[in-house]
């Protein structure tokens, strides 16, 4: 691929990139840039994190990159997960990279990085001191988002490292572009900055769409990045999100629930799921139907499905049948693994028996 390509194809992951002319500048400079994402272990994940997670990092790889995934351990333990047990929250990252194994994932091209592994590294540290030197505490505090916690809340004063362990993460990795979520915005802005301010370097952040929950979205006046926030898949509704060892029968019946009403386009997480999920995987989508209602339906684009949709062409339980067999042939090979592969069914087991904390 040429520079153009190679940009188009990273472009497709981000829902914004800060910024585009960086990305370019990197691309034309490296055939092989460094990627990253970063995952705080915190009990059974869902398909945002699973199967879109896969799909992007395939997507960047195919661009040349090759990337690192951060098992987050110790940011888990300082953000209290699993009640600070740090064994178990290691557990719960070895599931992680157990599901992704899974997922279709290119691992050819990834490398898993444990948090854990460079703790007692001296450089490591200065570089969290120097992130800590550099920033207000109020600043801090506005990046405490990343973590699922707000400037409001009652903090650990391990919570408040938090933030600035993320940032030293990224040039101690020797990082090149941040791919992570829209959640993860602010802490990336703040790494960038200090990176161009301290010399450490200036990583382009890539950040992608946060797959909605399958609840009716709340009627409230939060906008941009809060209302991402607000309306992303969450581990704590249940229902709401569909997990990556999930039955068929459960993803049909979370689906089957699901909102999605006639002709909205607009925060309707069904489309949502045609729009990342089947379409992020498939060229054409096939919704299929009985004779008398007018057989089959193929789609070869998002766009065109979307259209037909908001004209009334395609009924929401049928959109809701089809979206169900795509997310479960995904979900799949996932469950089967945890199925028949002893080691990580019976990690599995162990996991679902701890108590998750906020």
């Amino acid at each position: 691929m040429n520079t153009e390509q190679r940009f188009s194809l990273i472009k497709s992951v981000g829902e914004e990139i800060i910024t585009q002319e960086d990305l370019k500048i990197l691309l034309d400079s490296k055939k092989h840039p460094i990627a990253y994402d970063g995952f705080e272990p915190s009990n059974v994940i869902h398909i945002a994190q699973g199967i879109l997670r896969a799909i992007n990092i395939n997507r960047m790889t195919s661009a040349g990159c090759k990337f690192k995934m951060l098992v987050a351990d110790w940011h888990g333990w300082a953000n209290n997960k699993m009640g600070g047990d740090l064994e178990k929250i290691q557990n719960v990252g070895k599931y992680l990279i157990e599901c992704w194994k899974a997922t279709g994932m290119d691992l050819d091209n990834i490398e898993f990085v444990w948090a854990s592994d460079f703790m007692d590294d001296d450089e490591y540290w200065k570089i969290v001191m120097q992130m800590a030197r550099n920033s207000t505490l109020q600043r801090v505090l506005r990046c405490t988002q990343i973590m699922g916690r707000k400037e409001s809340d009652i903090l650990q004063a391990s919570q408040i490292m938090y933030p600035c362990m993320q940032a030293a993460d990224v040039f101690y990795l020797g990082v090149d572009i941040c791919q992570l979520g829209m959640d993860q915005r602010k802490v990336n802005v703040l790494a960038r900055e200090l990176g161009e301010k301290l010399a450490y370097g200036n990583p382009v952040a890539v950040h992608h769409h946060m797959l909605m929950g399958l609840g009716q979205p709340p009627a409230t006046e939060t906008t941009g990045i809060e209302r991402h926030i607000e309306l992303k898949m969450s581990k704590s509704k249940p229902d709401s999100a569909i997990f990556m060892t999930d039955s068929e029968a459960e993803i049909i019946r979370k689906i089957g629930k699901a909102y999605c009403p006639v002709k909205e386009v607009v925060e309707n997480p069904i489309l949502e799921y045609c729009k990342y999920l089947v379409f992020g995987m498939h060229n054409m989508m096939t919704i299929e139907r009985p004779a008398r209602f007018g057989g089959n339906l193929e789609f070869t684009s998002y766009t065109d499905l979307e259209h037909h949709y908001r004209e009334g062409l395609v009924h929401p339980m049928d959109l809701k049948n089809a979206v169900a067999h795509y997310i479960d042939a995904m979900v799949r090979p996932v469950r089967e693994h945890f199925e028949n592969n002893a080691k990580a069914r019976k990690l599995l087991e162990e996991i679902k028996g701890y108590e998750v904390t906020r």
